[in-house]
């Protein structure tokens, strides 16, 4: 596929300001280049962005509703109350009810969790959980990464006499549920500094002005800051402001110290003994968190995250795993079914969008196939199947298409829906399927530009070959941990050749391994090209090429180098 490459641009301000870091921090220009393009040009910033510090979490109490939310958690837990901490049944809403329970279970005996089943209660506060609460004589509920939308199901609970607070990170609709309180950034009457928390991360908060409420120190909370890491990196919330403090202190707490059920987890990802980034939470960790509501049910998620001892641990970490591998025959099965569908599309190059819809596939992986096909042919994608009375479906968008807002277009339509920008799900009715198509299809046709069908790789920088040494790699590193708006930094290199070494690899010769010059060195780059076994012949041939790529660091046999990571290859053109 053919691919945009989009150089950002830098205007004589961003100059200016990249100069003045250069000389009052003594920093490589390409790294102040980097920290401009990314809005920090002062000192304080640069500190602050290379070392985030926890006394720069905003205070919890600007959050709408917290004051009450905190005076009736205080109110359950003297008077002894059951509690119900209720989450979602993703790697947010799992890593939520974790951190809550774990953290006030040293307060109460009366707690209890409970995670929707996908398959019969489907996403959100259920009928059946608040039945389970009143049932076991409960008197609050706190939930976690759901429940803003959840109008019926809040006033069905206070029929019961069960307090609802609801900690949420989701978009609201204009009328709120009637909660005792609704804690959730994105309200329009919020003054809270920082929207874009993950719903673990609206828990914490909570669970921070409980404790400010209670002289209890910050430091007794900070061993919860792995799962708000976990939820960051997995939920693809921007790793910015509040959340990039979060996420630093959470990826320090992973790598030095995590629990034991994340032990768990790392020995079985085949982490251990390498240092945990956020790629390694959303490749590897949280996909395991996932399988469990995927295939089965989440709670045995929390069951492992909750784990006090190694044996069980241990256990609960081989049953995900096997889940893991379950969902992942299972993802291949269901997007080569999808693909097929698509190949049946007589004019798939006039769609600007994709629907696709079989009643047999497995709920638990149709989110993963509309990644992987908004991956492929590069449009906002939607992927139905059905569950129980409903058809229920995953969507997933492309660059510059609000996916939500799409969806929203077709609520008349649903019966359920929500997520973000770029990703969301829905419920409907079979007899309003479709129109659903016919609707979502004509908004994307009328919003979505030829240009944005193309793929766009966004690059940060020219540099040459020579630039690229352990002084520049040690600098990129303190930009960590990277994510959604602080990507990784894409650099290009042009007018490149072979060294005379470059060669084709992998079981099915499908990969490049690369050894690469310019004009300004003669010692070669070393440079991976997954995937891009075609171009081989081309460079080998000395033909020259442009590269845009990563820069990694690559360990093998306990040696680490510098590994370039392409991304695309293209003809040098003088």
């Amino acid at each position: 596929m053919i691919k945009r490459w989009c150089l950002k641009t830098h205007t004589e301000i961003d100059t200016r300001s990249q100069e003045a870091l250069e000389k009052e921090m003594k920093l490589n220009p390409i790294i102040s280049r980097l920290l401009v393009q990314r809005g920090i040009t002062t000192p304080d910033g640069v500190k602050k962005f290379f070392k985030p510090s926890l006394n720069d979490l905003h205070d919890p109490f600007l959050m709408p509703d917290i004051h009450k939310a905190v005076k009736r958690l205080n109110k359950a837990l003297g008077n002894n109350e059951k509690i119900l901490i209720y989450g979602d049944y993703d790697v947010d809403g799992t890593s939520a009810v974790s951190l809550v329970y774990r953290f006030l279970r040293s307060y109460s005996t009366m707690l209890d969790y409970y995670i929707p089943d996908r398959y019969d209660e489907g996403y959100g506060i259920s009928y059946k959980g608040i039945d389970y609460a009143e049932e076991r004589g409960m008197t609050l509920i706190i939930a976690l990464d759901c429940g803003i939308k959840a109008v019926d199901k809040v006033k069905y609970a206070k029929e019961k006499g069960i307090d609802l607070i609801i900690c949420d990170h989701h978009m609201p609709d204009d009328e709120l549920p009637d909660a005792l309180a609704v804690l959730d950034a994105k309200r329009s009457d919020s003054i809270y500094p920082y929207e874009h928390l993950s719903g673990c991360g609206v828990g914490f908060k909570f669970m921070q002005a409980f404790a400010m409420s209670n002289d209890i120190p910050f430091s007794t909370l900070e061993c919860l800051l792995e799962l708000t890491a976990i939820s960051i990196a997995s939920d693809i919330v921007p790793i910015t402001g509040e959340n990039r403090i979060l996420a630093y202190y959470g990826l320090r707490q992973l790598n030095y110290n995590p629990s034991i059920g994340i032990k768990g987890i790392i020995k079985t990802a085949g982490l251990q003994g390498k240092e945990i980034t956020v790629s390694d939470i959303v490749f590897k960790i949280g996909p395991r968190i996932n399988a469990s509501g995927r295939m089965m049910n989440g709670r045995e998620a929390v069951d492992l995250l909750l784990a006090r001892d190694e044996k069980s641990a241990n256990e609960k970490s081989a049953n995900i795993d096997q889940y893991n591998d379950e969902r992942r025959e299972m993802d291949r099965k269901i997007t080569e079914e999808a693909n097929a569908i698509i190949d049946d599309f007589k004019d798939i190059d006039d769609h600007k969008g994709i629907v696709v819809y079989n009643p047999d596939w497995h709920k638990g992986v149709i989110g993963i196939v509309a990644s992987r096909l908004t991956e492929k042919y590069y449009r906002p994608a939607v992927v139905l199947t059905k569950s129980s009375e409903l058809i229920t479906g995953s969507a997933r968008s492309i660059g510059g298409f609000d996916m939500y807002k799409a969806i929203e277009n077709c609520r008349d339509l649903l019966e359920n829906f929500g997520g973000h920008t770029y990703a969301a799900g829905l419920s409907l009715r079979e007899e309003n399927l479709k129109e659903f198509i016919e609707r979502f299809m004509k908004i994307a046709a009328e919003e979505i530009t030829p240009e944005q069908m193309i793929p766009q790789i966004d690059i940060d920088a020219v540099i040459s070959l020579k630039d690229i040494n352990n002084s520049l790699m040690n600098s990129l590193k303190r930009m960590n941990p990277f994510g959604p708006n602080n990507e990784k930094p894409v650099f290009c290199s042009y007018n490149v050749r072979d060294f005379g070494t470059s060669k084709v690899v992998g079981k099915d010769g499908a990969h490049l391994k690369l050894e690469l010059i310019d004009d300004s060195t003669k010692i070669p780059a070393h440079a991976i090209a997954f995937g891009m076994s075609e171009r081989a012949q081309y460079i080998t041939d000395g033909n020259p090429v442009d590269i845009c790529y990563t820069i990694e660091e690559n360990v093998y046999n306990g040696i680490t180098s510098i590994q370039l990571l392409i991304k695309d290859i293209r003809p040098y053109w003088p």
